[in-house]
């Protein structure tokens, strides 16, 4: 199979010929349709996570049809439509009894704790319970969006923020998980207030439903917040993942709100500073999110059938696994415009 490797982080990869995978009893085989390209693939390259072991194939965000099957499947075939939590569980520890697999304690992570969907074919573990159906109206493109940012916005605003409906949000970083997060905040009837560096990714976030927003060039994010929605917001996600933008998450809540914290702190941004005299005087909550479930995936699907969420409008250039080369080097720079999806192998 065709496929993205690199052999030493921070050096460039290589699109290289590698023998296809096998499906593992439980497992299968996925024929690789669209893979996201996101900056967490970043933070692999750059040796950021401790999982990653080299030669390294990345991706996470994908989307196929079930090219093999292994033993003791009993949901899935051949040809069946399919995307993938980036977080697929054991099924067996105390957090899968729970129904938290999105914190497995034995997780298997395409694209971080094996080699990922950068490729022609990936194989994936227990898939009775880590795959999802895609419907038949639903672009392969469009679904690998969901499987890292969509269903994360989904859950960290939804599940861990609680949001309600009236509330106001604020939403730190328009990246694709921002923009996510604001078009299922408003979705949820909440007002939101979004907040980047760039002009046209704020332009962007009024089209996905920003009522507001704040460019933090021009001075201080928390107290335009404030100003904004008058007191302050109930729920703040930091989308980005920045010590910066995740003080300035929890500094723009109003008394008893709830920080989310979705976007990676890793490597020497890991423990940054927080403002805990405000987080203990206004009773302030900091959750983490990370990822979905694949049981929780159906209330987000009927949301999109409904056409109440519209993760298509998301999706911003569609490239070729050899242009995934250059456009993962150059992550960091924050210039792509919503979700890039590698779309051609």
């Amino acid at each position: 199979m065709k496929a993205m490797l690199y052999e030493a982080f921070g050096a460039a990869p290589v699109i290289t010929s590698l023998p296809d995978p096998a499906p593992v009893p439980g497992g299968v085989v996925i024929k690789v349709a669209a893979t996201g390209l996101c900056r967490s693939d970043w933070h692999g390259w750059m040796g950021h996570d401790p999982d990653i072991a080299l030669p390294h194939v990345p991706g996470h965000e994908l989307a196929g049809t079930v090219a093999a099957v292994g033993a003791s499947v009993t949901r899935w075939r051949e040809g069946d439509r399919v995307t993938v939590p980036f977080i697929c569980s054991c099924g067996t520890c105390p957090e899968c009894h729970a129904g938290h697999q999105q914190v497995c304690d034995a997780q298997f992570q395409p694209g971080f704790t094996h080699w990922g969907s950068f490729a022609e074919f990936v194989a994936l573990p227990q898939a009775d319970l880590n795959l999802v159906a895609l419907p038949e109206t639903m672009g392969f493109d469009t679904a690998a969006s969901l499987g890292c940012r969509f269903a994360t916005a989904f859950r960290a605003v939804v599940d861990q923020g609680r949001v309600r409906g009236g509330e106001w949000v604020a939403v730190h970083g328009c990246g694709g998980v921002g923009l996510s997060a604001i078009m299922i905040a408003r979705a949820m009837g909440a007002q939101v207030v979004a907040v980047d560096i760039a002009t046209d990714k704020l332009a962007l976030a009024r089209q996905m439903g920003a009522n507001a927003t704040v460019n933090a060039l021009d001075g201080d994010v928390p107290q335009a917040v404030h100003d904004l929605t008058v007191g302050g917001a109930h729920l703040s996600i930091d989308a980005l993942g920045h010590p910066q933008t995740c003080a300035n998450s929890i500094l723009s809540l109003r008394k008893r709100g709830r920080h989310v914290q979705v976007g990676l702190l890793l490597g020497e941004q890991s423990r940054p500073a927080l403002p805990m005299d405000r987080v203990i005087g206004w009773e302030l909550e900091i959750l983490g999110s990370h990822g979905m479930q694949a049981h929780r995936y159906r209330a987000m699907l009927d949301m999109i059938q409904s056409g109440a969420l519209s993760p298509d409008r998301l999706v911003g250039d569609r490239i070729t696994l050899t242009d995934a080369v250059p456009a993962l080097m150059a992550m960091d720079s924050f210039q792509a415009r919503g979700a890039t999806v590698i779309t051609s192998f």
